[in-house]
C-alpha cells in the first residue's frame, strides 16, 4: 500500500500539518475536510474507489485555545524570530539550539523566561556560565509570549510532493 502523506490545510488554506493519507480519507469521508488536490494513485474499498488525497482542507476552523502559548523548542525559535539571541544571526531551525540564560547547574529552569534561541557556536561558547561570567547577554529578555505568528509544518519544499508546492510557504 502507498506510503504517501497528505498536506492538511486550515479552512483558510494555510498549511497546518502533514498527516497519513488514511487519516485524510477519514476526514473527507466524515465530511470534515474536502480534497483539494489528488495524487494519480487510486484507492478502493468494496463500495468506493477514489484518488489518493494529496492536499485536503478542513471545512471548519478549529477554536482558539485560551491556555496561552505552549512551551516548545519550535515556539521558542518562533518567538525569537529564528535568530541567535547572542550574535543576532538568523539560522535554519536545524542549526539552532536553545540556551538556558541562567544555566541549570546554577538553578536555572527550563521555562519561557530563562530560555533563548542560540546558534550552536554561541551556545558552545557560553557553555554553562551565567551571562555575567561569560560576558554574553541575550539581545532581548526572554518572555512568555501571549501569542505567536501562525506557522505551518516544517517541510523541505525541494523534497515535497509537487502536488503540495502551491500551498507551502517558502521562507528565505
Amino acid at each position: 500500500m502507498s506510503t504517501q502523506r497528505t498536506l492538511l490545510l486550515t479552512s483558510w488554506f494555510f498549511p497546518h500539518k502533514v498527516i497519513r493519507w488514511e487519516d485524510a480519507v477519514t476526514l473527507v469521508y466524515l465530511g470534515k475536510a474536502d480534497t483539494v488536490v489528488e495524487y494519480g494513485e487510486e484507492i478502493s474499498s468494496p463500495s468506493v474507489t477514489m484518488k489518493l488525497p494529496a492536499v485536503v482542507r478542513l471545512r471548519k476552523s478549529f477554536g482558539r485555545t485560551k491556555r496561552g502559548v505552549r512551551f516548545s523548542r519550535v515556539n521558542v525559535f518562533t518567538r525569537d524570530g529564528f535568530r541567535c539571541q547572542y550574535c543576532g544571526e538568523r539560522f535554519a531551525m536545524s542549526k539552532l539550539t536553545f540556551d538556558h540564560v541562567v544555566p541549570r547547574a546554577a538553578g536555572g529552569r527550563t521555562e519561557w523566561t530563562n530560555i533563548v534561541t542560540a546558534c550552536r557556536a554561541c551556545n558552545s561558547k557560553k557553555g554553562d556560565k551565567t551571562p555575567d561570567r561569560s560576558g554574553m547577554f541575550p539581545r532581548q529578555a526572554p518572555v512568555q509570549p501571549k501569542t505567536l505568528p501562525l506557522t505551518g509544518p516544517v517541510v523541505d519544499v525541494t523534497q515535497a510532493p509537487i502536488e503540495w508546492r502551491d500551498f507551502l510557504v517558502v521562507t528565505t
